[in-house]
């Protein structure tokens, strides 16, 4: 359990860490725009999961409050695809564009898998890796869509 807490600590610093030092002035109002609607889409997904029966989280912060991962679906996953959406290659290919989606939904989904294996924070029941792959890719997706609408932004995404 203590690694568990740990994890979940230095989760919360890195991110906010990398807000401050990563984030461009230019472009913290498009970050809030991404966090707040990637955070939109996970809170409520996160939930629906969790209450499905589909995933547990045993170790997590306000467990009385939600049986979701406060950290991750709340405030760890909208920070990365803020990111995503502020560092995306507009002017790429679009085959360079997939492997941006393809690279980055992979990357978190194998820590999240090691994190299954390893810790408390996250149990698979009725799940498995590769719906946690396709959901990462169509939340980032939508919240591609989503930014280029909100920003006005002309190219596919």
């Amino acid at each position: 359990m203590i690694i568990e807490k740990a994890i979940l600590l230095v989760s919360w610093i890195v991110a906010s860490t990398c807000i401050w030092f990563f984030v461009p002035r230019d472009k913290i109002r498009n970050f809030i725009v991404a966090f707040l609607f990637k955070q939109s889409i996970t809170w409520i997904s996160g939930l629906l999961v969790v209450e499905m029966g589909l995933i547990q989280y045993p170790v997590r912060i306000f467990q009385i409050a939600t049986t979701a991962s406060f950290t991750f679906e709340f405030y760890v996953y909208p920070v990365i695809c803020a990111f995503f959406n502020i560092y995306y290659p507009e002017d790429s290919t679009n085959t360079y564009k997939f492997f941006y989606y393809a690279i980055i939904c992979s990357i978190i989904t194998v820590l999240e898998v090691i994190l299954e294996q390893h810790t408390q924070l996250i149990r698979y029941i009725h799940w498995e890796w590769y719906w946690t792959w396709i959901t990462l890719f169509l939340t980032f997706y939508l919240s591609r869509v989503y930014y280029r609408w909100h920003f006005k932004v002309n190219k596919a995404a």
